[in-house]
């Protein structure tokens, strides 16, 4: 099945995007406008005038393309959603497939995800997978507390196990194998001097960070302003806790799967990380920045 190139990390990191269900946040932090696939420039420190110019960004996690002669050139990023659909089928069912996976765009979709994971929004439109099916759901828990409710975090299970299932090697090998695709769509979308791996390893710090909570996390509805109320007052909840409405967007979705879905997606993403630097050289892990 080498042939069949593909799956990235959407059904492995960008996957936890549709943990997020309708995103509760949203509402507070509007999409912005306009239909394509693009996302903001990083905020990092402007270089010293002197050496912008001939100074290219160190590439801490090379990736090197493995077979592409026996396999064959990769189609045109603007024509690889069929080639990329086999990859994952290689890797799930195809009623998982078709259930979980967003195809259209599917490069796009997953480096502009990813990279918005450790921002304030990763908004529901480039995500890669579907939204949760349901409700967010809380408990009343006192006469002024309401904390998500434990049933919540059923709502995930079955995209948790479909996550654990896959064959985290092959998954590598594949995303190594298509990594071009993902690149030049990190390029394109505003990073011409970026390395897509290298930010996606940093994003996968990040989340491994999130903060673990093991009680029952205090929500409140956010105000709304005007006479006019919203008809889903579900997507307006925020976290009561400053510190934790302040996360990124991807943390604060791992917070909302629940403890046990938080801990067992870590370690997929921990054996994905362990996997994908195996054979990169050794570079002290700088900070993730958002």
């Amino acid at each position: 099945m080498d042939r069949f190139l593909s799956t990235l990390i959407a059904v492995l990191l960008a996957a936890i995007i549709g943990l997020g269900g309708y995103a509760w946040w949203q509402s507070r932090n509007p999409a912005p406008p306009g239909t394509g696939l693009s996302l903001p420039q990083a905020t990092v420190p402007a270089p010293p005038a002197s050496a912008a110019a001939s100074a290219e960004p160190a590439i801490q996690y090379p990736i090197e393309s493995a077979g592409a002669a026996d396999q064959g050139p990769l189609p045109a990023l603007a024509n690889s959603d069929t080639y990329l659909e086999e990859g994952i089928r290689s890797l799930m069912a195809r009623h998982d497939m078709l259930r979980f996976v967003q195809l259209d765009g599917f490069a796009r979709r997953v480096v502009a995800t990813v990279d918005n994971l450790a921002r304030g929004h990763a908004a529901p439109r480039l995500w890669p997978v579907n939204p949760t099916s349901g409700r967010f759901t809380t408990t009343e828990t006192g006469a002024t507390t309401t904390t998500i409710s434990a049933k919540n975090s059923q709502r995930y299970t079955p995209l948790v196990h479909l996550i654990e299932s896959l064959d985290t090697p092959k998954t590598v090998a594949l995303y190594v194998r298509a990594y071009p695709l993902f690149q030049q769509a990190y390029e394109e979308l505003g990073y011409p001097r970026g390395y897509f791996n290298d930010r996606l390893i940093a994003v996968i710090d990040h989340l491994l960070a999130t903060p673990t909570r093991a009680e029952p996390l205090a929500v409140k509805l956010t105000e709304v302003k005007g006479p006019i109320e919203t008809a889903r007052p579900w997507v307006r909840y925020e976290f009561a806790d400053p510190a934790l409405e302040s996360l990124s967007a991807g943390q604060k979705m791992l917070l909302r799967t629940g403890p046990d879905n938080e801990a067992r997606l870590k370690i997929k993403l921990l054996e994905f990380r362990r996997q994908l630097t195996s054979a990169a050289p050794a570079h002290p892990a700088s900070a993730p920045k958002p």
